[in-house]
């Protein structure tokens, strides 16, 4: 396993991420921060969400609308989809263990955990 170097920039994206309820964006990060980091560029944001999401520090959410999104809660849980927004929101239930084990009763193949996501209009959208 390759030892990686946890550098300033992949500490403050990190922290972006975990301190940000709305699953931000690559370019959601870099226009946050590009105020009080002028050296960082979006490449940059790209480049250290991979090695976190491959450090399995993060996870990646693709939308609907094909924007990935990324959430510093690596607990299985799930997630609302706004139809309006495209955001990407927790959804605060139990998460249903026992669904992977009626899965695998009737899959032949190796059953290791699950996602969900909710399609619907996030509190805002829907006001």
């Amino acid at each position: 396993m390759v030892q990686r170097r946890f550098s300033k920039q992949r500490q403050i994206i990190y922290d972006m991420i975990v301190s940000n309820p709305v699953h931000p964006t690559a370019d959601y990060i870099y226009n946050a921060l590009k105020g009080e980091y002028p050296d960082l560029s979006l490449g940059t944001v790209y480049r250290n969400l991979n090695v976190l999401t491959e450090m399995g520090m993060i996870i990646k959410i693709t939308s609907e609308a094909n924007s990935e999104h990324y959430d510093g809660n690596t607990d299985c849980h799930y997630h609302l989809m706004c139809e309006k927004c495209h955001g990407i929101f927790d959804v605060d239930i139990p998460y249903f263990k026992e669904l992977e084990k009626k899965a695998q009763e009737r899959s032949p193949h190796k059953i290791k955990t699950h996602t969900l996501v909710f399609s619907g209009v996030c509190d805002k959208c829907g006001e």
